[in-house]
């Protein structure tokens, strides 16, 4: 049987090159696929987006691309990742595209959640401290301001599409959803992972992974891992 492909979107500032390290372990049914979003990396040329259904359709070549000529493909995201993994879940329901045999959802409350304490419009140096108690992360090229300056929008771009995303109804889905927590994770509770439950009708099941809210920068196979349970 081939390997179903796993689309893999990334967190807020960061590009497809964050699941290299996954692509490169040894995966049993699953093909890793990072998605890469309009204006980073390779694709530095084109304009960012800050609403998730414009992120979303202008991937749309790409997604379908990367899902191949398979009837099946999963989906993972973390964080703001979730979010844009159970946007395209809810877009290939809709136009008819591969079924989506498992959506993966990490590191994130369910769609519905808001923010208590916003990002969006902050000055520079507010943003960015804002955004790493939101994270519990800092990106290494937060420390050379030539680098800084260059992330900094693409950061106000994602952080504005997280806090303003407006997601379908609840039960939207009827693909099964597998939420993932770092079990040490101090910014998503357990009980704020579980709300994913509500997002379908398909079946849902939760999975906790060594780690803090980032657990996947430090332990890729352990994701991978957990990424081949799609049934």
């Amino acid at each position: 049987m081939a390997a179903v492909p796993v689309l893999c979107f990334p967190f807020a500032g960061a590009g497809a090159s964050v699941f290299r390290r996954c692509q490169e372990i040894e995966a049993s049914g699953i093909r890793i696929c990072p998605v890469q979003l309009p204006g980073r990396e390779e694709l530095s040329d084109e304009p960012l987006c800050t609403d998730a259904a414009e992120a979303v359709q202008a991937m749309l070549p790409e997604i379908l691309d990367l899902a191949g000529d398979g009837r099946q493909v999963a989906l993972f995201g973390h964080s703001l990742g979730a979010i844009l993994a159970y946007e395209t879940a809810c877009h290939l329901r809709e136009i008819g595209g591969p079924a989506v045999t498992r959506l993966f959802v990490s590191g994130s409350p369910g769609p519905w959640t808001r923010r208590a304490n916003r990002a969006t419009g902050l000055t520079d140096d507010e943003f960015l401290e804002r955004v790493q108690e939101l994270a519990g992360y800092r990106h290494p090229a937060l420390a050379h301001l030539e680098l800084r300056d260059m992330l900094l929008p693409i950061l106000r771009a994602d952080v504005a599409m997280h806090e303003n995303y407006r997601p379908p109804s609840a039960g939207s889905l009827d693909a099964p959803v597998t939420s993932i927590r770092g079990a040490d994770d101090e910014l998503v509770s357990a009980a704020e992972a579980a709300q994913w439950a509500a997002a379908t009708t398909g079946g849902y099941r939760t999975v906790e992974l060594p780690g803090g809210h980032m657990f996947l920068v430090g332990s890729p196979a352990a994701l991978v891992g957990a990424l081949e349970q799609l049934r």
